[in-house]
């Protein structure tokens, strides 16, 4: 049986409480995505930060668990069967959370499904499309003099914040009255594009009177305020 000592990350992030789930991460839109996750459900887990600015997503601890070297990643002592779940991928990760704590998923198998189209929406488009926009308005494709790609992006980001907008006409939460996972996966991301990428105007975020609203229920959830800063910066 494998045990959680067995996995080479444990030698750079040693675990202090190896019983609960250890998380690897990074208070970024996709990192925050598990941490509030976490705090939400309740589920005891162990933080350890992952520092880009010492590249340790490039160390070969971090990447015999997630060879794709991007965070978060996790690893559950008490997995499938009883032995240690290894996993990365923020979307996997809010699914088999949500599958272990039973909150956050719809149990009836139809709106499971549509729960899990809507975290789709956001890992294929959302998270994607807003970092490129970060990318040529704050970082350092700003300097690029062609400016058709920020455009391009720009304007990708609003067609998904409308299609967004629309989808909470009438809505609390993306999924209706019910808050869920494709609420956590999405609002740490609409959150950045007009927070620490200075695109609010950018995007003319004031036409999305939905997504403002749901975005501040969100942010005034006790777990997602706590999550939001987990794993703590040194």
């Amino acid at each position: 049986m494998t045990a959680l000592a067995d996995f080479p990350i444990t030698r750079k992030w040693p675990a202090q409480h190896p019983e609960c789930i250890q998380l690897y991460s990074l208070p970024t839109p996709n990192g925050v995505k598990v941490s509030i996750m976490l705090e939400e459900t309740g589920l005891a887990y162990e933080p350890h930060l992952v520092r880009f600015d010492k590249n340790d997503q490039m160390s070969d601890e971090f990447l015999s668990l997630n060879p794709n070297n991007k965070i978060p990643a996790i690893i559950d002592p008490d997995g499938p069967n009883g032995e240690p779940m290894p996993l990365f991928e923020s979307g996997a990760i809010l699914v088999y959370l949500a599958a272990k704590s039973g909150q956050f998923m719809p149990d009836d198998v139809a709106k499971r499904y549509e729960t899990l189209q809507w975290l789709m929406f956001q890992m294929g488009g959302v998270g994607p499309m807003f970092g490129q926009v970060g990318f040529f308005h704050k970082f350092a494709g700003k300097e690029y003099e062609d400016k058709r790609p920020r455009a391009r992006y720009v304007a990708e980001s609003k067609r998904l914040l409308a299609v967004l907008d629309k989808r909470l006409e009438g809505r609390d939460w993306i999924m209706g009255d019910e808050y869920s996972i494709a609420d956590m996966s999405t609002f740490p991301w609409v959150r950045n594009l007009i927070g620490f990428y200075e695109a609010r105007e950018l995007v003319d975020f004031h036409e999305f009177k939905n997504v403002e609203r749901v975005l501040d229920a969100f942010l005034a959830r006790p777990a997602v305020k706590r999550g939001l800063e987990i794993p703590k910066r040194d």
